[in-house]
């Protein structure tokens, strides 16, 4: 039996005026998976949230949610939805606590069972010890988790994820991600945006990759760096030295090269062979780093740029 997905888009197409946001994408995303939109700011990824959320109408195009049309079903898929936002919208006069349990209301859970939910979920993201306190003396990442628990409140089908570590420090990211990676191992689906290539590898199933409201490659992130990139990449530095003066000499080191500001990276499946062919060229740098591919040479050799350019 087939299984129908819980996203289905064709030719969607998002504009305001005469900028085109989306610019006619498809894809699936099926139940209890993890999937992504990897790119730039402005490539289109909260675009397409916005209207998988339903907040936002699409100008061309068709687009499923949850089996359902999202302009005439729009209040149903909500109802059905839990949406983190990329800015926290969380209310500053409530207390932890009742930052569910006010949400669990717009739901119409009767106050026990959104009480029980709010303690259930304030655990599930190592927050009951705050559940008194008001929100704004949280840290950047105890607003997030509680967003987050918030978005659950309502136990949804999908929850969507616009840029959900943005602005945290690393700690912060890597307790969040383990937050998310433990919603995917019980089988809720997610759908998130980002511009941070490891988060991506760390809790997608699959994503696609986006640049200027188009999809330029989809799949798993190993699929796609084992399609797009070579099995590792030899960053070179060489100081006050103009780099583009140096790519006619690297030529033949690695499979590509790709001059940047800063630095030049060689594409080669062994990469301490690539540095010991640059040294017997006598083009020794000031730093060498050799390491594995990622989704952001992905993105670089698909666009020309880099994901945070």
């Amino acid at each position: 039996m087939t299984v129908q997905p819980l996203i289905h888009a064709r030719g969607l197409v998002k504009r305001f005026g005469d900028f085109t946001a989306v610019a006619g994408i498809d894809l699936d995303v099926a139940p209890g998976e993890a999937f992504g939109f990897l790119g730039p700011n402005g490539a289109g990824k909260s675009s397409t949230m916005r209207m998988i959320g339903c907040v936002s109408t699409p100008t061309e195009g068709t687009l499923s949610i949850l089996g359902m049309d999202p302009v005439r079903d729009g209040v149903k898929i909500r109802a059905r939805l839990g949406v983190c936002p990329q800015l926290d919208n969380l209310d500053p006069d409530l207390t932890v606590a009742e930052n569910l349990t006010t949400y669990a209301r717009y739901f119409g859970l009767p106050r026990a069972e959104g009480r029980r939910r709010a303690a259930e979920l304030l655990e599930f993201v190592q927050l009951s010890d705050r559940a008194e306190s008001k929100v704004d003396p949280l840290s950047g990442g105890m607003k997030r988790r509680l967003t987050i628990a918030r978005a659950m409140v309502n136990q949804p089908d999908l929850v969507l994820l616009d840029e959900p570590t943005t602005g945290l420090d690393p700690q912060a990211r890597h307790l969040l991600w383990e937050r998310l990676f433990r919603l995917k191992q019980q089988g809720v689906t997610l759908v998130l945006t980002t511009h941070y290539m490891d988060e991506a590898e760390q809790l997608c199933d699959r994503l696609v990759v986006m640049d200027a409201g188009r999809i330029v490659a989809e799949g798993s992130p190993r699929s796609l760096i084992e399609t797009h990139s070579t099995r590792e990449v030899v960053e070179l530095r060489y100081g006050d030295t103009p780099l583009e003066s140096l790519r006619g000499k690297l030529d033949g080191v690695g499979e590509r090269i790709d001059v940047l500001p800063d630095r030049i990276l060689l594409y080669a499946d062994d990469g301490d062979a690539a540095v010991a062919e640059v040294h017997r060229r006598d083009l020794a740098p000031s730093s060498v780093l050799v390491r594995r591919s990622s989704l952001e040479d992905v993105f670089l050799n698909l666009t020309g740029r880099t994901l945070v350019d």
